[in-house]
């Protein structure tokens, strides 16, 4: 049971039930995001070095276009894939076990939250988690305090207006707003 063989049953969307190794393997993975995170927040760092510790967080080559303002926090890591010329701000929290995929030419405004895994409503089964990954498109524009849930794409060119709920995928080159988050205006190609 190792790292990749886990990615591949998140990536699956299979559940992760709360008393089986996976899970135990889930929270392991967990300390050296927190580890790595934690000296990415604990003070200044160069933008180079910011990139480096993501490359070490997510497993993956992160661009010299990719821009990140600490403080950020994942509680997971290796299932963030980044593309070119993206920008986060800071605060950003991305609990990213069933995959946050980010497009060229983004940008993500303070304290957005990404959240990839929902716990099970049965009381009994409340440990067991069931991911479903984000998929963020080309050139969206994503605004502060926003919260994107398990199993969202977001189009291309789409809005997300601040402190907006996203609960559904975002059609491309639309503007959504709220909780949960509308379609409120169409953007032209």
């Amino acid at each position: 049971m190792e790292l990749d063989d886990l990615l591949e049953m998140l990536n699956a969307g299979r559940t992760i039930t709360g008393d089986s190794p996976w899970h135990d393997l889930m929270h392991r993975a967990s300390q050296d995001a927190l580890r790595i995170t934690g000296e990415l927040n604990s003070g200044y760092q160069e933008p180079a070095r910011v990139r480096e510790l993501l490359a070490q967080l997510t497993g993956k080559p992160i661009d010299e276009s990719v821009t990140v303002f600490p403080p950020f926090y994942s509680d997971f890591g290796k299932n963030i894939t980044l593309g070119k010329r993206i920008f986060i701000n800071s605060g950003c929290k991305f609990q990213d076990q069933g995959g946050v995929v980010i497009g060229d030419d983004c940008l993500i405004g303070h304290n957005t939250v990404m959240a990839t895994l929902n716990h099970d409503l049965m009381p009994s089964r409340r440990t067991d988690m069931h991911p479903a990954p984000i998929v963020v498109g080309r050139n969206v524009w994503i605004g502060s305090n926003a919260t994107i849930l398990p199993g969202v794409t977001i189009g291309d060119n789409a809005v997300v207006g601040a402190a907006s709920v996203v609960t559904k995928d975002v059609p491309k080159n639309s503007v959504v707003v709220g909780s949960p988050a509308r379609v409120v205006r169409s953007l032209p190609n």
